[in-house]
């Protein structure tokens, strides 16, 4: 067993792309930082050497969150390894482009497996592990509170999320405080191109895409803000607020 450090934080998901930044952010502000990862292995445990070459603790962990038991796992088997779990950052996701009349029932199921149903048996699981309180971050998304056509599904799940965080919030107070944050376009879908990029961006008010430093800054403002619980901060570059 790892001897317990100050504080302990699961990233799920932290392998690449917006989790990948979060993972190391936290290990540069001094957190032991598990690194989770289902396909990414070479990136996870890239992340994972970063962090360690910063002077502070990591370890990569592989779990498939679609494994409805996988989640639960996960959290008791990091706060097994630290000796205790202090933050909870629910960062796995996919964003699936399916068209209304082209989602399959295996498709639906899949979403909401990995966008809703693990961060909710991840929660209840650290729940039990932080006895002394601790924090939990859900990443929602804009697609929680506009309409996209092409991304029904995942629309719908991310909005379960936005209601997953208040109630996990109200359930687990005073104790645990639980938040989301809910980006816009921070990183584009892969497979995008140029011209998708512009629009985007002449279409948003700041008139710029974000980068993971602001879902990082979110991060930290919600870890450091004792007096917020229940609530989903927005880093959209004003894209909610358009019409």
């Amino acid at each position: 067993m790892i001897r317990p450090p100050q504080r302990v934080a699961l990233v799920t998901g932290a392998g690449r792309r917006i989790g990948a930044a979060m993972a190391r952010a936290l290990g540069a502000r001094g957190y032991a930082v598990a690194v989770h990862y289902n396909s990414s292995a070479s990136e996870a445990e890239a992340v994972a050497n970063d962090i360690v070459s910063s002077g502070a603790t990591a370890r990569t962990f592989s779990a498939d969150l679609l494994d409805a038991q996988a989640a639960s796992t996960l959290v008791d088997t990091v706060a097994d390894a630290f000796g205790r779990l202090d933050l909870l950052v629910n960062s796995a996701a996919s964003m699936m482009r399916t068209p209304l009349g082209e989602v399959s029932v295996d498709e639906w199921d899949d979403i909401f497996a990995l966008n809703l149903r693990a961060p909710f048996f991840a929660a209840q699981a650290a729940a039990r592990r932080m006895p002394e309180g601790g924090v939990i971050v859900n990443m929602a998304d804009l697609a929680a509170f506009e309409s996209w056509p092409a991304y029904v599904p995942h629309g719908i799940a991310k909005a379960g999320v936005v209601a997953l965080t208040r109630s996990l919030a109200r359930t687990l107070a005073p104790r645990i405080r639980v938040n989301a944050i809910a980006p816009g376009v921070v990183l584009l879908p892969e497979g995008w191109d140029e011209g998708s990029s512009a629009r985007l961006a002449a279409t948003t008010p700041l008139r710029r895409h974000g980068s993971p430093d602001d879902v990082v800054k979110a991060l930290f403002y919600l870890l450091d803000a004792d007096f917020v619980t229940g609530d989903v901060l927005m880093v959209d570059g004003g894209r909610r607020i358009r019409s």
